[in-house]
């Protein structure tokens, strides 16, 4: 990890630091704003069961070939670019979906919101890496905390907002925060035009080719490894772990309910300290080692005992959500130049986002192919321990570049 001295957060980067405060903030609204008010939007656009089903699986199928094209986008645009062009989407989807008089055209506009979400999503780290190179834990434990936010308002204000205004108020609404996000990235472009720095990423010391041969690099492996474990367990949890519960530990529908909220409530402690550790910690692998078991202990305290202590089995499931600030963070440190963050970003979300889509459905399948959940559980058991290896191979610090000119 290069080294830098800290400065002032707001020495000379004030825009920057808004920015990308405002971008997190932005960046679950599209995926969340929806489907609370399916209902009330039912009422006016007729949406089939599949149609509804098909909306829950954009975002990740969205998400992860946004991180295929993120790094183009970089390229042709530059950092900053590609991040106005996010933000643009975002907005332009939010207002499609507000207007939309028919489901393929509300459709679209999902997609759209969508496509701008993933390429906000990869272009952050990078981001953050080349502002604030002296502060890019503290800024990942901030914007990842942020995301938090931006996943939970909406899905908190948008049912009682549609009550009162209607849905399309309620969709519409979040392209405001899209366009207010704007305005410091064109201060910071203007800034920028004026400056001009030679490293620029859309040049810089990336070129296309990298995107290709990161399969050869065994750092890049790894953390899209643990990124795709964490993922699977992330998403399938968000669509079965109020079922299991309910079938393995007798817990009610609103107990359950419960209970899944305290696996997002309990990754905000991890979602600050994480990154600040990945920058001290002279061996990464013990703390993905200590994502791993928290996940591994929490599945196997459904299996073996799942009346008893509930309760600790599904905050050690939450915990294990720990992965997935580590592994921004060693995008932005296991990387030497910004074109290596942005390859790298685009790389592994990519690949986790798209396994992440798998999971959900294939614990499904588990499931109706045995009847239970001891089958989907030790999927899962399996899915955490494969990151073991990862965990092993991160212990020692090596950057992607280096690997890949040998």
């Amino acid at each position: 990890m290069s080294e830098h001295r800290p400065l002032p957060l707001w020495a000379g980067r004030t825009a920057a630091l808004l920015g990308i405060v405002l971008v997190a903030l932005t960046l679950r609204q599209a995926v969340a704003a929806i489907s609370p008010i399916l209902d009330d939007i039912r009422v006016d656009i007729p949406i089939s069961d599949i149609g509804v089903g098909l909306l829950g699986t954009l975002p990740p199928i969205l998400l992860a070939t946004s991180g295929f094209i993120a790094p183009r986008v970089a390229r042709g645009l530059g950092l900053d670019g590609g991040i106005m062009l996010a933000l643009l989407l975002m907005t332009l989807g939010h207002l499609v979906r507000a207007v939309a008089p028919g489901f393929a055209v509300l459709l679209v506009g999902s997609v759209v919101a969508l496509a701008g979400t993933g390429i906000g999503n990869v272009l952050l780290p990078p981001i953050v890496r080349r502002y604030f190179p002296d502060r890019v834990a503290l800024l990942t434990a901030v914007y990842v905390c942020v995301v938090g936010v931006s996943t939970a308002v909406p899905a908190a204000v948008a049912a009682p907002v549609a009550e009162r205004i209607g849905w399309r108020f309620s969709l519409g609404i979040w392209s405001v925060t899209s366009v207010v996000a704007l305005a410091p990235w064109l201060v910071v472009v203007a800034r920028e035009r004026r400056k001009r720095l030679s490293d620029d990423v859309a040049g810089g010391s990336s070129p296309p080719a990298v995107v290709r041969r990161l399969w050869r690099s065994r750092v890049a492996l790894s953390i899209t490894v643990v990124f795709s474990t964490s993922t699977i367990c992330t998403y399938a949890a968000f669509a079965w772990l109020p079922e299991i519960l309910g079938d393995v530990a007798g817990a009610t529908p609103t107990e359950a309910g419960v209970l899944l909220a305290v696996t997002g409530i309990i990754s905000v402690p991890g979602a600050l300290i994480a990154p600040l550790l990945v920058a001290r910690l002279r061996n990464v692998g013990w703390l993905i080692a200590a994502g791993i078991a928290s996940f591994v202990l929490g599945y196997l305290g459904l299996l073996l005992a799942p009346v008893t202590l509930t309760l600790l089995w599904v905050l050690l499931i939450g915990s294990g959500s720990i992965l997935f600030p580590v592994c921004l963070v060693l995008i932005n440190v296991r990387t030497r130049s910004q074109g290596g963050t942005v390859a790298l970003s685009g790389f592994a979300q990519g690949v986790a986002y798209a396994l992440g889509a798998l999971g959900p459905l294939l614990v499904g399948l588990l499931h109706d192919a045995s009847g239970g959940w001891t089958l989907p559980l030790l999927f899962l058991l399996a899915v955490a321990l494969v990151s073991t290896i990862p965990a092993i191979t991160l212990a020692r610090p090596a950057f992607v570049e280096d690997e890949l000119a040998r």
